[in-house]
């Protein structure tokens, strides 16, 4: 068996890669490289540069790697940005999901591990975010993963009385962290970590926006889990797949408690060796006080925990973009 990852040489992707390989299942990545790195790819693994709007790409790579499985990494992942590049984000996110659909099942191409978002919740009214909350998604970005997740609905529901059906599951997450590889870091220009990390070493001072909100010390909190927890819970929906195991739709990887911003801030200093008291900004329009998942049918299913502390994510993220170098590695 041989599983493809779209998105395999961006930092979420290539860790991914790494987690498959590790497990011994034979792995081979496409990407367009827009926005990962040729480098990411460990050595011996299989890359194809070419984007997924590429029909005949995605059929020869499929084809010639004999792929079993695909899990589906690949995307424009900018929430703020989709707002302003809404076509570009829809192109990339939704067109280019139905090409590699197509190819698939040309190919007899069955199960999909789709990586999807907790975007698709929007801003939920509920204390704790299960599958089962409404989506109501807020940017172009979550809404396309919303899309994306019907179109597996619809795929598997059109196959279900075939020989042989479409599987599927998406997995909901919401801020990837740390780096399970010195050699890969979060690129990311609007991602937290980097941010906060390019000020520090710039000689600026880490901004929080809003410190009167409803939770224990006044600032947001949100969801964040570690990269590596994140690839372990895409290689075991993957072995479940092949298994033939009974598997949900969607799963939320979530921590069930959460992380508010001041901790991070304290966990950066602690592993940056940085001390700094961060600016305290007014809160920004639309931040709601807390949006955090519960994570147990995934920890049922796919054996998902969140096995890193948050001084080991933020240590594991300095020590990649320390690697990284001072010049800007985006």
């Amino acid at each position: 068996m041989t599983w493809l990852v779209t998105g395999g040489a961006g930092y979420i992707g290539s860790h991914v890669v790494r987690a498959l390989a590790d497990a011994g299942i034979d792995v081979v990545v496409i990407d367009d490289l827009s926005t990962g790195r040729r480098e990411f790819v460990p050595d011996g693994i299989p890359l194809v540069e070419a984007s997924l709007l590429d029909a005949t790409n995605v059929r020869l790579t499929l084809q010639f790697h004999k792929v079993t499985g695909v899990i589906h990494v690949a995307g424009y992942k900018y929430a703020g940005e989709s707002v302003r590049r809404p076509l570009h984000t829809y192109q990339q996110n939704v067109s280019a999901m139905v090409t590699l659909l197509d190819e698939m099942a040309t190919q007899g191409v069955d199960k999909f591990v789709f990586s999807s978002s907790a975007a698709t919740f929007g801003t939920p009214d509920v204390e704790l975010v299960e599958e089962t909350t409404p989506t109501r998604p807020e940017s172009p970005y979550g809404e396309t993963k919303l899309i994306g997740e019907w179109l597996l609905a619809d795929l598997a529901k059109a196959t279900a009385d075939a020989e042989r059906p479409f599987r599927h599951t998406s997995l909901r997450y919401f801020n990837v962290v740390g780096s399970g590889s010195p050699e890969v870091f979060d690129v990311s220009p609007f991602n937290l970590f980097p941010l906060v990390f390019d000020m520090l070493i710039a000689g600026r001072t880490p901004r929080i926006n809003g410190a009167d909100y409803p939770t224990p010390d006044g600032t947001c909190v949100r969801d964040y889990v570690h990269v590596d927890d994140i690839a372990a819970a895409h290689v075991a929906a993957a072995k479940r797949l092949d298994a033939g195991e009974p598997i949900e739709p969607v799963y939320n990887l979530g921590s069930g408690s959460g992380t508010s911003v001041r901790e991070i801030m304290t966990a950066m200093a602690e592993a940056t060796g940085i001390d700094f008291e961060p600016d305290v900004a007014p809160r920004r329009p639309g931040d709601p006080a807390r949006i955090v998942a519960t994570g147990e049918l995934a920890a049922r299913d796919l054996d998902w925990a969140n096995r890193h502390t948050l001084r080991e994510m933020a240590a594991s993220a300095w020590q990649a973009r320390q690697r990284a170098g001072d010049a800007d590695p985006r």
